[in-house]
């Protein structure tokens, strides 16, 4: 079946048709947008309709309910991230270390972007999990799993590179390192600012066994 052909006219932005099949991925990224800036409890259905441009009944065509809804964007958001993080922890130009400053500088680049307004969103819904619901926990958990897994392989990299000693424990760095990043994303939005994010950065590779 042919896709609808949108065609674009002068005055305001046409909204989206209600079942058109971009409509689910034009809210996913809408309320992740939002929720990187807002959080999960002041995030209301009616901003993210609004901002994206779609009538509620588009909203409950797709999504059972708000719950069901940010369940998608985590993991919209967590392949989001994983993409971001391959490019840099995966690339062969660099060494190992330098991967990770790479990757560090780039966020930095992005949050500045967005004039310190976005954070990260897994770290976003972690400062709330208390009034989450329950099943954000487990899938939050796993996202940080699956970066810490990745992390872990390029300090593995470095290791055997001889960037760092042999008795690197890579595992635990990886783990520290995102439990710092998070903090470092969090300051930076509170500084309005990417020092935050140079300054955990720089400590957590000066830190590192050698």
């Amino acid at each position: 079946m042919t896709e609808p052909i949108l065609v674009k006219k002068r005055g305001r932005p046409a909204k989206i048709p209600h079942h058109h099949p971009d409509t689910r991925e034009a809210l996913i990224r809408g309320g992740t947008a939002i929720l990187t800036e807002q959080g999960f409890t002041a995030s209301g259905i009616d901003g993210i309709l609004k901002r994206v441009g779609v009538p509620k009944g588009s909203f409950y065509y797709y999504f059972a309910s708000k719950e069901a809804f940010v369940r998608e964007i985590i993991d919209y958001y967590g392949r989001y991230f994983v993409r971001k993080l391959d490019k840099f922890l995966l690339d062969e130009t660099r060494l190992p270390l330098a991967r990770i400053q790479a990757f560090v500088d780039d966020a930095a680049r992005g949050m500045a972007k967005y004039e310190f307004k976005r954070g990260c969103l897994v770290g976003n819904l972690g400062q709330e999990i208390g009034v989450l619901p329950d099943s954000y926990r487990q899938q939050l958990s796993a996202i940080l799993a699956d970066w810490q897994q990745r992390l872990a392989h390029c300090l593995q990299l470095a290791r055997g590179a001889g960037q760092l000693g042999p008795q690197a424990d890579c595992d635990a760095l990886a783990e520290y390192f995102w439990i710092g990043w998070e903090g470092a994303v969090m300051r930076a939005r509170l500084a309005n600012s990417e020092r935050p994010l140079a300054c955990f950065a720089q400590g957590f590779l000066a830190g590192l066994p050698r």
